[in-house]
């Protein structure tokens, strides 16, 4: 039956995705034409309740099993009246096993396919069933042109199990790939249409698990999809003992804030203090504490400019967050290599990030990076399109470059690290929203990463819990302001919000 988005779910390959499907056939003995009809009538359900006006349907089929579920909607509309026109990519004869059981389906009900790809596309809404999970490069011919025809209608797009175009398995997008309103997929969700361009052009993801045995789920080991409130009891910080005091709970110093930049750290340390570090001071140009301290007096602020007070402050840090308005200059660069000089956990973002890896700086403590995607290619020495090409194996490049924790920024924020001396993709952020592509928010999530550090937790739930802290209050944030115009500093409001519904359930 459909479901909504559950609250722990996995994503999985392409590869993985085919070995779910071989568990409950093979294993669970539920027959693969059973299982295409269920997909079949789960999409044409999908599409009823989304365009229930509908009165005419063109469905694009391809080659395989993707056709079939294509075929089968065809079918299933035909049996309730509907116009259905039904554009076949290839010999429909060609169609074996299940496919060609879906075919006769759709012909016994007077789906008459013809041959693709048309001149033009036209109905009410648009079926995408060309290919589904079989990508491999870019579209090759009549594919693509097919792709372009269903673009250029203008037409609403049902995408069957993934827009065709999309890697199941990183997000990639073809040159031509199908932008749908909808896309409904079945069994295990594919980890590309949660990340980058993929998210995109997914539209509204639906998912159905077909009633296959929770067994299936054990066989085939997926990647977390994560979202704060369902994260591990380890990621999560508990009550605070009686005696805590604030030297326990961390000693966060933000390092940034060059000229015209001193909101930057200003952010990143107040998102510290209301992630709960015991005590934050930010080192910064002297310009920049009159207004630091007029809006956070509990932040301390020391002068960047003077070398002394500056080796004082970092060693007595307990964690370090680097890199906010921080700038490309030497005023800049001396500080990052200050900082990096401590033996204690840093959170390297923005500035600090383009200077690590303009001067191949390493670090001496444990180290969690946040780039965003033109970050990530300058740390890799990658072209921004490579990066979007895969954006799980950058994160885990990330992880490989530094040592450490990488949390690759973007639709679809991805956390990665370096473990046991192999690079592992550690989730993907199932929270955050687009109204998050502002300046600032990259402030604040160095912020919260620095004061969970601070009490406690270990770069790699550090930065679990922190990404999916910051994904949550900025969607929080959105519901109540909107997307538009939501700014870094409105996730303040929504951070102290989570943060004590999460105690009150303690009680």
């Amino acid at each position: 039956m459909a479901t909504p988005e559950p609250t722990a779910p996995e994503l999985y390959g392409a590869a993985d995705c085919r070995a779910l499907d071989r568990a409950a056939i093979d294993e669970f003995g539920t027959p693969g034409f059973e299982l295409m009809q269920r997909a079949g009538r789960a999409a044409f359900r999908v599409l009823l309740d989304r365009w229930p006006g509908v009165r005419r349907l063109t469905v694009c089929c391809g080659r395989g099993n993707n056709a079939g579920d294509g075929y089968l909607v065809a079918g299933l509309a035909r049996e309730i009246g509907l116009e259905v026109t039904l554009w076949q990519l290839g010999d429909p004869g060609a169609l074996a096993g299940d496919a060609g059981l879906a075919r006769d389906f759709a012909a016994a009900r007077g789906v008459v396919p013809m041959a693709g790809p048309p001149p033009a596309v036209d109905g009410d809404v648009v079926v995408d069933a060309l290919l589904g999970t079989g990508i491999r490069g870019e579209l090759k011919a009549p594919f693509d042109e097919m792709v372009r025809c269903i673009n250029a209608s203008g037409r609403p797009v049902l995408a069957i199990d993934l827009p065709t175009g999309v890697d199941a398995d990183t997000g990639a997008a073809t040159r031509d790939a199908v932008k749908a309103a909808v896309t409904v997929t079945f069994i295990g969700r594919k980890l590309g249409l949660y990340t980058g361009p993929g998210a995109s052009l997914a539209g509204r993801v639906v998912f159905d698990d077909l009633g296959v045995p929770a067994g299936v789920y054990r066989r085939v080991r997926g990647c977390p999809w994560l979202r704060y409130g369902t994260l591990p009891a380890d990621c999560r910080l508990g009550p605070r003992d009686a005696n805590a005091y604030k030297h326990a709970l961390g000693h966060v110093v933000v390092v940034g804030g060059d000229h015209a930049m001193g909101g930057a750290p200003l952010m990143a340390a107040e998102a510290a203090l209301r992630a709960g570090a015991g005590m934050v001071s930010v080192v910064t140009r002297p310009g920049h504490r009159p207004a630091i301290l007029a809006r956070r007096p509990e932040v301390m602020v020391v002068d960047g400019d003077d070398s002394g007070a500056c080796r004082a402050v970092l060693d007595k840090a307990r964690v370090l967050v680097v890199g906010p308005g921080l700038g490309g200059d030497d005023w800049g660069r001396a500080l990052l290599e200050a900082s990096l000089a401590r033996s204690v956990p840093t959170v390297l973002d923005a500035d600090g990030l383009n200077l690590f890896a303009a001067h191949g700086l390493e670090a001496t403590g444990p180290l969690i990076v946040t780039p965003h995607v033109a970050e990530a290619a300058r740390l890799l020495g990658w072209e921004v399109a490579a990066v979007q090409q895969d954006r799980p194996g950058a994160v885990r490049a990330l992880a490989q470059r530094v040592r450490g924790v990488a949390v690759l920024k973007g639709a679809g924020t991805l956390i990665g690290a370096w473990r046991d001396a192999e690079p592992v993709l550690l989730g993907v952020c199932a929270e955050g929203n687009p109204g998050m592509a502002s300046a600032g928010m990259g402030d604040v999530l160095s912020g919260v990463l620095g004061g969970l550090l601070g009490q406690g937790l270990d770069p790699q739930r550090a930065a679990l819990a922190g990404t999916c802290l910051h994904g949550a209050a900025g969607d929080a944030a959105a519901a109540r302001l909107g997307q538009r115009s939501l700014l870094a500093s409105d996730l303040t409001d929504a951070l102290v919000e989570i943060l004590a519904r999460e105690e009150r359930g303690w009680a």
